[in-house]
């Protein structure tokens, strides 16, 4: 079992005194930062902050340790080291992506998005309309949110190039089998982009044997700096045009990147690599980085489960209130958006006067709550919380939904 105590220790801001007795619960709009992150990011800006990979030492280490944090997230997704890239965002990251594509697709080809995308990874592929090209909308179940197989099935055909979804939505939670659909989308010949935003905090997943060829998150919500880590299977991007400087055209690395990159952000990238190990040694995990990885992320998914049934079960159980998505734990990341009869935000506002930071709003999130028929202007509240959470957190929460609903 997941030791708490031993996880709260990596993380600064369990020691900071202006954030005693508030329980996070906005995790999924950023989460804490782990103290290897910072330590590395520290140590860059005060004793490598110098244009990289020349010949003298602070440069040379400097490169190093960006190539490190690349080699070392790549092994742990189960990708090659060549697959794995940084970016500004995982917005930026999409946005070019919806470029290359715009430039290799022709006229009357066609794309599938859905509407349980967050608007990154839904916007983009849109525009694509622009140029031509088919936008195909996967919808989801207007009561449920759920997206359903067969929806998927009725849009596939010879035109299909590519097909983008969440691994789960940043609203309703509920985890999408990334492997069936993918299977689903290869056997029609088309490509399959993941947003794995909202999931990759739960665990970093083996990307390698999923099998998307494009799966994309956002560091600063798995415990590390702000940057968009971005993995493209190698076939995929030499297949794509390139984005970035002429000279670079032949790096899988760089071709998608028109913007330098932020050397001290990607470094101190290594040190979520750097925490990963940490935990999986403290609880015994060995083997392969990937294994080490798969092992934690069965940790952090074990105690997360454990700590959302009681607290779904307490929502499913109010009728002042609308669960979206799915009422069991095992099928849901601890992303739980809530519609009540007055606005998210309002109930957020209270909720921190009893020591609960979280809020309210629509997330980015337009679409599906649309599709749900939640009023935007109203939006949802959204309790979001990771492995560092605790029971005492929960119960903490628990307590204050019952005075403020």
């Amino acid at each position: 079992m997941l030791d708490p105590a031993f996880v709260r220790a990596q993380f600064p801001a369990f020691e900071e005194a202006s954030l005693k007795g508030q329980a996070f619960f906005e995790n999924a709009g950023g989460s804490y930062t782990c103290r290897p992150v910072i330590e590395r990011l520290t140590r860059f800006y005060t004793e490598r902050k110098v244009q990289p990979y020349a010949p003298y030492a602070a440069s040379k280490l400097g490169g190093e340790e960006m190539d490190e944090a690349r080699t070392r997230l790549a092994a742990m997704l189960g990708v090659g080291e060549d697959e794995l890239s940084f970016g500004p965002s995982t917005t930026q990251n999409t946005y070019v992506l919806a470029q290359a594509f715009r430039q290799w697709m022709r006229e009357g080809e066609a794309i599938v998005v859905t509407n349980q995308d967050h608007e990154a990874n839904s916007g983009p592929w849109r525009r694509l309309a622009e140029e031509g090209i088919e936008v195909r909308e996967w919808t989801v179940d207007p009561e449920t949110g759920h997206l359903p197989l067969e929806g998927l099935e009725a849009l596939l055909d010879e035109k299909v190039r590519l097909v983008c979804f969440p691994h789960c939505s940043n609203i309703v939670g509920e985890i999408n089998p990334v492997v069936e659909i993918t299977a689903r989308a290869h056997a029609a010949g088309a490509f399959v982009c993941v947003d794995g935003v909202s999931y990759a905090p739960h665990g970093f997943p083996n990307v390698g044997h999923m099998g998307p060829d494009i799966y994309l998150f956002s560091s600063y919500k798995t415990y590390g700096p702000h940057q968009g880590v971005m993995v493209m299977r190698r076939e995929l991007a030499q297949l794509l045009p390139n984005q970035g400087h002429w000279f670079n055209a032949g790096s899988l690395i760089k071709k998608f990147t028109p913007a330098g990159p932020d050397h001290a952000q990607v470094a101190a990238c290594a040190g979520m690599a750097d925490y990963i190990d940490a935990l999986a040694a403290h609880h015994g995990i060995t083997g392969a980085p990937s294994d080490r990885c798969t092992g934690v992320h069965d940790l952090m998914r074990a105690h997360e489960t454990a700590l959302l049934q009681p607290l779904l079960d307490d929502l499913k159980a109010r009728n002042s209130v609308r669960l979206i998505g799915p009422s069991e734990a095992t099928r849901k990341a601890p992303t739980v958006a809530v519609e009540l009869p007055g606005p998210g935000e309002a109930a957020a506002a209270e909720l921190a006067r009893h020591g609960i930071m979280t809020g309210g709003g629509d997330f980015y999130g337009s679409r599906p709550l649309q599709a749900m028929g939640v009023d935007l202007e109203k939006g949802v509240l959204r309790l979001s919380f990771v492995h560092y959470t605790t029971e005492e957190e929960i119960d903490q929460l628990r307590e204050a939904l019952d005075v403020v609903l």
